[in-house]
């Protein structure tokens, strides 16, 4: 699948097919996101691989809608750490989320093209998504994403569970009217 179809198809799902990801294909997506761009180099992203299935429940507690990441086959947790050299500033407040964000889609991208889904989740309780995977001072959650074989029935690739806005509306030229 090119680059572009493999954007246009992917779509995210919670439910996955009880079958394992081989080792092969979880190194290729986590370097996928090794490799994503990272402001001025800072390199403010790590991932911490769940497999223990008491971390991953209490984890997903800080979330909502987050049963898919404990049943997921494969879930990647998206760390941001202190940027060097500014111990006890912000956890990288200008940089971090948005390099955790191209770590996230170069992931669930590399995923699709070897017909993987996945689905991130939101850990609305940052304290608690701390301390259920033992970080450090200064190091906070960004994201938690469950992959996986889908499941039998998933939505349409090209339209999901509802037509997406036409890009007539979503982009705008030069002003907003």
């Amino acid at each position: 699948m090119d680059t572009y179809q493999t954007i246009l198809s992917k779509r995210d799902t919670r439910r996955f097919a009880d079958r394992p990801i081989p080792d092969d294909i979880v190194h290729k997506i986590l370097n996928a996101g090794r490799l994503a761009g990272s402001a001025q180099a800072a390199e403010p992203v790590r991932l911490m691989v769940l497999r223990d299935p008491d971390i991953r429940a209490r984890t997903a507690a800080s979330g909502r809608s987050t049963k898919h990441v404990i049943e997921g086959p494969l879930v990647v947790a998206i760390i941001l750490v202190p940027e060097l050299g500014q111990v006890g500033a912000p956890f990288t407040l200008f940089r971090g989320p948005f390099d955790g964000g191209r770590c996230a889609q170069n992931m669930m991208l590399a995923a699709w093209e070897e017909g993987i889904t996945s689905c991130p989740a939101s850990l609305h309780n940052g304290e608690q998504a701390v301390a259920a995977l033992g970080l450090p001072e200064g190091h906070y959650v960004l994201n938690v994403i469950a992959f996986g074989y889908p499941a039998e029935s998933v939505p349409d690739p090209v339209t999901g569970t509802r037509p997406r806005m036409p890009l007539e509306e979503f982009v705008r030229w030069d002003h907003w009217q």
